[in-house]
């Protein structure tokens, strides 16, 4: 397969200033060569740029200019081309056309990335953390793909698994001197680093939680009972009209979802239907998916009407929704409309009513009030979620399954060692530890894992 040159388009679909093909493989400069007129590419040096024109035959498909980059110094290590044209999708076939005619095929989804991998340039978890970076959509989760891009995972793994498998091996040269039996590897050593390797397993584990956040943003439900200011709120935090605001309890009917940042994070706000009982099959089936919204968030905003006097409704509601391990924020709304004397008896029927911890904030989404403390406790929730223990944060399922796995090999390796189990099934369970922290980096690893991976990548990526 690797024996193919492989071309596609870089840049994404459309019309554009300029295009950009990548061509791959050993016969990349000869079959570019054979479309340009320009210089002869095979005798160009590396990584330079050179004018000319693409062509069918005799016929100019487009003005471009071609980059050319030798073996290994690339990114899949393999001779390789970038031709810059005008950005027309009209033009872009016709340059794949002609290279594909000449010897070229078109690549696979995120086969050039796939080559970089096969061929040693970059590990698993590498190759993951650029799909990541190109999917990154706010600050943090760019600066999290950049560290692991650079070698984040692998470099904390790499360390342990290595320390792990220099006892490997003393393990299985006592295999070799069973019938003597001595012991090659320190019994008290091998405790000390299995130990060493539990607690970062577990401190990497635990930074997905705040990984996942940043990578897929956080889980924000709004939620309360009609007219509670939901819409508005919405719209305040936006700081544009996304939601209809109306008098008319129930106007909000099926779910609203917009992205908010703050200070670098996503936020994935859901604006629902009002709480209430109804006899409206439309509006009953907002409230249904009011409810959904809720188990699957991470945060709860919820929203008593200030200017109200009766808030047990509200409270059966909070009782009914709430989880432990859910965020939950109580607004106080519409404080331009009463008295500043109510608040705190607000706040202690609420908190005389409900034992789970949450934070009370008094806001007037009209006026601007309090919007800011708001988004800061928004802001704060997800920076509590950090470990203050290295820098390397977990955002991929699949490296967190792995580590979960390795995390019980592990131990199974620590209970074989304290119940002093024979040699032999001490060597099995390391191997099994080993495995599983090779999963991360791509060591161990099948065709069908690899193949789910990279047809997640962009077709010239």
């Amino acid at each position: 397969m690797n024996q193919d040159t492989i071309c596609a388009l870089a840049t994404a679909n459309g019309m554009g200033a300029i295009g950009i093909i990548r061509i791959s493989g050993e016969k990349s400069f000869e079959i570019v060569n054979a479309v340009f007129e320009g210089k002869n590419l095979t005798k160009v040096a590396s990584h330079t740029v050179q004018y000319g024109f693409i062509k069918d035959d005799y016929e100019v498909i487009d003005e471009v200019m071609v980059s050319v980059f030798h073996a290994p110094k690339t990114f899949t290590t393999e001779n390789s081309v970038e031709i810059s044209f005008h950005g027309s999708p009209y033009i872009a076939k016709k340059i794949l056309e002609v290279l594909i005619k000449n010897g070229a095929r078109m690549a696979k989804a995120g086969e050039f990335t796939m080559r970089a991998f096969m061929n040693g340039r970059i590990d698993l978890s590498q190759a993951e953390s650029i799909a990541d970076l190109i999917a990154s959509e706010n600050e943090a989760s760019r600066k999290v793909a950049l560290n692991q891009l650079k070698g984040g995972i692998s470099n904390e793994i790499s360390f342990l698994r290595n320390d792990l498998l220099n006892f490997t091996s003393l393990i299985e040269l006592e295999l070799d001197f069973a019938e003597e039996d001595v012991e090659f590897a320190d019994r008290a050593a091998l405790k000390s680093l299995l130990s060493k390797i539990e607690e970062k397993l577990n401190s990497l584990i635990e930074s997905f939680q705040y990984g996942n956040a940043i990578k897929n943003g956080t889980a924000v439900a709004i939620i309360g009972k009609p007219n509670a200011g939901k819409s508005t709120l919405l719209n305040a935090l936006l700081k544009e009209e996304r939601a209809i605001v109306s008098n008319i309890a129930g106007t909000t009917r099926d779910t609203i979802e917009e992205i908010l940042h703050i200070k670098g994070h996503a936020f994935r706000l859901i604006d629902t239907a009002g709480l209430r009982e109804t006899s409206d099959e439309i509006e009953a089936i907002g409230v249904k998916k009011a409810k959904e919204k809720v188990e699957n968030a991470e945060v709860l905003i919820y929203l008593i009407d200030a200017s109200t006097q009766d808030f047990s409704e509200d409270i059966d509601m909070l009782k009914s929704l709430l989880r432990e391990d859910l965020k939950l924020i109580i607004c106080a709304t519409k404080i331009d409309e009463v008295i500043p004397d109510q608040y705190e008896s607000i706040e202690n029927v609420l908190r005389e009513s409900i034992t789970q911890e949450f934070d009370f904030i008094k806001i007037s989404a009209v006026e601007n009030q309090n919007i800011q403390d708001l988004k800061n406790e928004l802001s704060s929730y997800v920076e509590q979620l950090k470990s203050e223990e290295g820098n390397v944060i977990i955002t991929n399922q699949r490296h967190y399954e792995a580590l979960q796995k390795s995390l019980t090999s592990v131990r199974k390796v620590e209970e074989a060692v304290n119940f002093q189990i024979t040699t032999e099934l001490l060597s099995y369970e390391l191997r099994n530890a080993l495995e599983n922290l090779g999963e991360i980096s791509g060591e161990f690893t099948n065709d069908e894992v690899l193949g789910n991976i990279f047809s997640k990548f962009c077709i010239g990526k």
